[in-house]
């Protein structure tokens, strides 16, 4: 279970004008000015660029509302948007399955990171969803289905907190890989949570609190699964946060720092907030649409 948020990864893409002394123009957080594309230092741009066979000179910008490595899908959300972006360059509209499966290819087979699929998934789809992978490599997206109120409430208890901790997250999925077989019975109870969650979002009678025990149960299977999932720091921050309030929560994405996200009712907002002063909180909305172009001049 998913759901992508209203913050986003921002990629600006053209042509670049045959008047400068450099080919490949790539700014980010560094700025990269190479004359082809085995001299790029980015290492999903150069892939992607050598998959899309690019032959002539390109500027790209990037902007995003979020710092990397912090379990949001960051890197996800950049593969996404720069095959969407490439393909809208050349003239082609291409589906959200394609986007997802691309960027999966390329962040795994091509780049041979240790990462999963879901993010992909997340960020090339939107909206909030049941995701579920098939053994043939396949997935299927399925829309949880509930009243928007519901979606509100669920919304309006989530608080959003970013550690201030970076990792690779390809570094912590590989414990979490040579665990996989002692793990099963853990991942089983943790696949069993989404059909709990998905029961609470669409019930009439069971209270969204509901919602965030299940989410500190969730938090306490995850941790299970490596040693590298918390750190000290985590655990103290996971019980301030439980200590002023919260009901549950968990850490975003592979673990070992990043972003956490904490359910807590909204009248104990302000003493969650005041507690963890010292992180920076993030407010947040689900968001529906997925990857999209939102300019393009032919």
């Amino acid at each position: 279970m998913s759901t992508a948020i209203d913050k986003y990864c921002y990629i600006t893409l053209r042509h670049l004008p045959p008047f400068f002394n450099h080919k490949h123009r790539i700014v980010y957080s560094h700025i990269e000015n190479v004359n082809s594309i085995d001299k790029i230092k980015h290492p999903a741009v150069k892939a992607i660029y050598n998959q899309y066979k690019i032959t002539d000179g390109l500027e790209l910008h990037h902007d995003g509302d979020l710092p990397a490595r912090s379990g949001l899908g960051s890197s996800s959300s950049f593969a996404v948007g720069l095959i969407n972006a490439i393909n809208a360059l050349n003239g082609r509209r291409v589906s959200k399955r394609f986007l997802a499966q691309e960027a999966i290819n390329i962040e795994q087979s091509v780049l041979g990171e240790n990462v999963g699929c879901q993010d992909q998934i997340a960020v090339a789809h939107g909206g909030l969803n049941q995701i579920e992978f098939l053994k043939t490599g396949d997935y299927e997206v399925n829309p949880i289905i509930c009243e928007p109120h519901r979606i509100r409430e669920l919304e309006n208890h989530l608080m959003l907190f970013f550690t201030g901790v970076s990792r690779f997250s390809s570094e912590i999925q590989v414990a979490q890989m040579e665990n996989m077989n002692k793990s099963v019975d853990v991942l089983l109870e943790m696949q069993n949570q989404v059909n709990s969650a998905i029961d609470i979002l669409t019930s009439i009678t069971k209270p969204i609190s509901d919602f965030g025990h299940l989410l500190d149960s969730a938090w306490r299977l995850k941790k299970k699964l490596s040693s590298s999932v918390s750190t000290e720091s985590i655990d103290r921050i996971y019980q301030l946060a439980k200590e002023a309030g919260a009901i549950g929560g968990k850490i975003l994405g592979a673990g070992g720092g990043g972003f956490m996200l904490f359910f807590v009712e909204p009248q104990k907002q302000l003493a969650v907030k005041t507690t963890l002063d010292n992180l920076i909180q993030v407010p947040i909305k689900f968001e529906k649409m997925g990857s999209q172009i939102i300019y393009y001049d032919q």
